[in-house]
């Protein structure tokens, strides 16, 4: 790539950024409604949830924020094969706060995704879970209490409730075409799960790998990383820490100083007819994903997701169709509420008015939240890649296009 490409390319991500929500429905509607339809079949292994028991654990990396659960399941009928890249989701049974309150208090159950962090087996399954802290900027924030819990309390052979892998997120089977890797923190994950895939079952398939975090510290998978580079000829690792320690040694621990950025990318991808998978943090996301579209590489041939499933949202105040308000009735709740304009999507609205609908990932793909329509119609600013089931919404991505009525 020339200089002057490599300017024209770092140029045009200022005005692509803002087409990140466009890129979103631009490439769902390329999917077609059939193959919808067909990967909604295909990861519908068995209906509703199923029992898993925690095999093993394993903190992940030096500063203990990232943990693996091996998932066996109960009734010891053999897992069906996932596509890799996709997620589980989990009904976890949390107990009353203070975890001492009354005994008899049953637990309140909580749905959150993960992603599956290896390649698939037939004997079990592997999520891997970061224990989500208040940020930097806001040190006096809830921690996340479904990772916590699980980081704290979910030991070997506690029982979860499980519902099949899902999610469009997932590694291309053309193993004719390079694949390039670019992960941030525990977006890693699934990028994992991609890596020892395709290294497994391609191994003649050109694979980098970009993964930044903060030093060696954050760095999970380190030795995995390694070995696999070692034995692979294929496998390209671009280690990135933003801010290593004293410690750490550039060429030992890490490959690149800095963060991922389009120039990195520019000066290191070998071959500018990759497929492109992309998972991190938003601020990452945000340049990363519309820079490459911005840069000529084929809508089709980028993939993504914003470090993985849960932490999807949308902030952003959305507007609904119509010049006029109107209701949205909650049936099960028995509760009538006019639409908020601002509110960016109709779980947001729920919660913040103290209805609870069960939600999982929260950005359109584990279908946790679908709830009938019983009047009305629900419109979606950025199209859902899960297959909504005709005559129901899904929550957590979308908003009234007129008076609503909710089995909710």
């Amino acid at each position: 790539m020339t200089a002057a490409t490599l300017l024209a390319w770092i140029a045009m991500v200022i005005i692509a950024q803002v087409g990140l929500g466009i890129l979103f429905a631009m490439r769902a509607r390329q999917r077609g409604v059939a193959l919808l339809v067909a990967s909604r079949d295909r990861v519908a292994a068995w209906p509703g949830l199923r029992q898993f028991r925690i095999a093993s654990r394993t903190l992940e990396d030096p500063s203990g924020s990232q943990c693996s659960f091996q998932l066996v399941p109960v009734d010891g009928i053999a897992l069906p094969a996932f596509s890799p890249g996709q997620f589980l989701t989990l009904v976890v049974p949390m107990p009353a706060e203070p975890l001492d309150a009354v005994a008899d208090l049953p637990p309140e159950r909580l749905t959150r995704c993960y992603s599956l962090s290896d390649a698939p087996h037939p004997d079990a399954y592997r999520i891997t879970v970061k224990r989500a802290m208040a940020p930097r900027s806001s040190p006096d924030a809830a921690p996340g209490r479904v990772s916590g819990f699980l980081h704290a309390h979910a030991l070997v052979d506690m029982t979860l409730e499980v519902r099949a892998p899902s999610g469009q997120f997932v590694l291309s089977a053309d193993a004719t075409r390079p694949v390039v890797l670019v992960g941030g923190g525990i977006g890693i994950t699934p990028l994992l799960s991609m890596l020892t895939w395709s290294l497994a079952n391609h191994p003649e398939r050109p694979v980098q790998l970009f993964y930044g975090v903060r030093s060696s510290a954050d760095h999970a998978f380190a030795s995995v990383l390694a070995d696999l580079a070692a034995a692979h000829p294929m496998f390209d690792l671009h280690m990135v820490y933003s801010a290593p320690t004293p410690d750490d040694v550039a060429g030992r621990d890490y490959r690149h100083r800095g963060v991922i950025t389009l120039a990195l990318l520019a000066s290191h991808v070998r071959d500018p007819q990759s497929q492109y998978f992309v998972c991190g943090p938003p601020a990452m996301m945000a340049v990363i994903v519309p820079g490459i579209a911005a840069a000529g590489v084929a809508v089709a041939d980028v993939h993504f997701e914003a470090f993985g499933p849960a932490s999807v949202r949308r902030d952003a105040p959305v507007l609904a169709v119509g010049a006029s308000p109107f209701d949205v009735r909650f049936l099960s709740a028995g509760r009538t509420i006019p639409w908020d304009v601002t509110m960016p999507t109709l779980l947001d609205f729920a919660e913040s008015n103290g209805i609870t609908i069960a939600a999982g990932c929260r950005s359109g793909s584990c279908g946790t939240c679908e709830t009938r329509i019983m009047e009305g119609s629900v419109t979606y600013p950025v199209v859902p890649s899960y297959a909504v089931t005709s005559g129901f919404c899904l929550p957590c991505v979308g908003v009234p296009a007129s008076a609503l009525v909710l089995d909710a």
